[in-house]
């Protein structure tokens, strides 16, 4: 009898066995929606569908993008967090929807980023920039802040809108000069970079992407970047100047729900990476002003907790919250 229990027991811990195996090994087995919350077209529709092919043929399943535009992309963003915690729903957001919006407009976002979602990595930065007409008095950044000095709130900054990214930074460079300027929102970045061309504000605060044809004709020169761009490595950053803190940039990155199996992180995140490292990716996304870095999903954490402080901190200092 006893025989046969023990016959009985491993008989049943082998079929458990093969079973988990082959669950593992099972995932994916049919197409992964990838939620990208821009329009189509937007940058990170771009990136997000170049990386949704190759990532398709590493899986061996259709990668299928589903745009869900809306609410400074929390809409799309708030899709995934309530999705099936089966890994065929993911998401490609940026960092607006994680990081900036939670602070600045908490009113939009239902969902915390830091618990209602599984980091996957990150993936594609836009950096930020400070773009001045080549035909001002001033040349760069610190003959623009001894000319602010001087003229105190005359020096107009644009952005892309209030409280976003374009927006926070001017505050960010408030904080880091203490200089009086006034900023002058519009409704996204093309009205904001052609009222810079035409003389209406006198510094643009965008990602590098609206400018890129303007700089390369010579009619606007960045003065300050948050992060070094490969195709213009002389514009420098703030802590190159000597401030504490860089420009935030605008980033992307794929999160899956909060609580999905451990064979769907195991099974996407070295995908995702070797994605993101693909250098023909690279290469096709540079001259459209952006590029890609992967970061891993605990380093992308360690980016996420910190730029929340530091939006938040500079938030309260200036009633932008």
């Amino acid at each position: 009898m006893k025989k046969k229990i023990s016959l009985f027991l491993i008989i049943f811990v082998i079929v458990i066995l093969n079973y988990t195996i082959t669950f593992a090994q099972k995932y994916p087995d049919k197409p992964i929606t990838l939620v990208i919350p821009m329009a189509p077209g937007d940058g990170l529709d771009i990136a997000g569908r170049m990386m949704a092919d190759e990532l398709s043929k590493i899986l061996k399943v259709p990668i299928v993008p589903l745009n869900k535009p809306g609410a400074t992309a929390t809409l799309g963003t708030d899709m995934v967090v309530k999705a099936k915690k089966d890994g065929y729903t993911i998401l490609l957001t940026n960092s607006a929807s994680i990081v900036n919006a939670k602070v600045l407009q908490p009113e939009i976002v239902p969902y915390d980023p830091f618990i209602d979602l599984t980091p996957l990595g990150m993936s594609t930065v836009w950096p930020m920039v400070f773009v001045i007409r080549t035909d001002a008095p001033y040349k760069n950044l610190n003959e623009l802040i001894e000319y602010i000095k001087k003229n105190p709130s005359k020096v107009r900054f644009g952005t892309a809108g209030f409280k976003s990214i374009s927006d926070f930074n001017v505050e960010l460079f408030k904080v880091l000069t203490g200089l009086e300027i006034t900023t002058v929102p519009f409704k996204g970045a093309t009205p904001s970079a052609t009222a810079l061309i035409g003389g209406h504000v006198e510094v643009g605060s965008l990602t590098i992407t609206p400018y890129l044809s303007h700089i390369k004709s010579g009619k606007v020169k960045p003065i300050v970047i948050s992060k070094k761009f490969p195709e213009f490595p002389e514009i420098p950053t703030l802590k190159e100047l000597g401030y504490k803190e860089d420009l935030i940039d605008v980033w992307s990155a794929f999160f899956a729900p909060a609580g999905v199996p451990s064979e769907v992180t195991e099974t996407l995140i070295p995908a995702i990476e070797k994605v993101v490292k693909n250098p023909e990716i690279f290469s096709k996304l540079i001259p459209l002003g952006m590029y890609q870095e992967y970061l891993p999903p605990n380093e992308l954490l360690i980016k996420m907790k910190k730029e929340y402080k530091l939006v938040d901190e500079v938030a309260k200092r200036y009633g932008m919250k």
